[in-house]
Parts: structure tokens; C-alpha cells; sequence
């Protein structure tokens, strides 16, 4: 039992590190070309399409605006709206 809490933990570490290093690769990107080569290199189409709608939605719920407005506004799935809000009542997105 006590090797797989190790296991995990040194998971967590190493997936910790590999975020900060993501991290650190996007703060390096210096223009808006670069960000976009960046991304569309590192996420699928799709991908790329739904982070401007995520954006979207946590903007326009800080708004006031319902989960069901912005569903429909953007034309996402009222399940996608919800778990912004539920990440937004956490206390995420302190800075968008």
C-alpha cells in the first residue's frame, strides 16, 4: 500500500513540474504569432476552437449573465457552462 501513495505522489510532482514547464513555454511567447504557431501546433482543432468559448463563458459569467444564456449564446453544452461556473465559485479565474 505504501508504494502506490509513493507512486502517486511522485506522479504529482512530476505532473507539477511538467505544468510549470507548460506554463513557463506560454509566458515566453512574446507576440500573438507565436502564441497562435504555439497552440495550433500543441492542441487538436477542436481543441483550439472550445478555449475561446471557455474564455467566453467565464467572462460572460462574471457578467450575471445565466448558465442557460450563455449556453445558448455560445452554443455549448449547458454542462460545459456549469462546470466553469462551478470553478468560478471555487475562486478561479481571479484574473480574466
Amino acid at each position: 500500500m505504501k508504494l502506490s501513495i509513493f507512486n502517486s505522489a511522485r506522479n504529482r510532482e512530476k505532473e507539477e513540474k511538467q505544468l510549470d514547464q507548460f506554463i513557463t513555454a506560454l509566458l515566453e511567447m512574446d507576440s500573438k504569432e507565436k502564441m497562435k504557431d504555439f497552440l495550433e501546433g500543441i492542441l487538436t482543432p477542436k481543441e483550439l476552437q472550445e478555449l475561446p468559448h471557455r474564455l467566453g463563458i467565464v467572462k460572460m459569467l462574471k457578467r450575471g449573465i445565466s448558465q442557460h444564456d450563455v449556453a445558448g449564446k455560445l452554443g455549448v453544452g449547458i454542462a460545459t457552462v456549469s462546470r466553469g461556473s462551478r470553478e468560478l465559485q471555487k475562486g478561479k479565474f481571479k484574473y480574466v
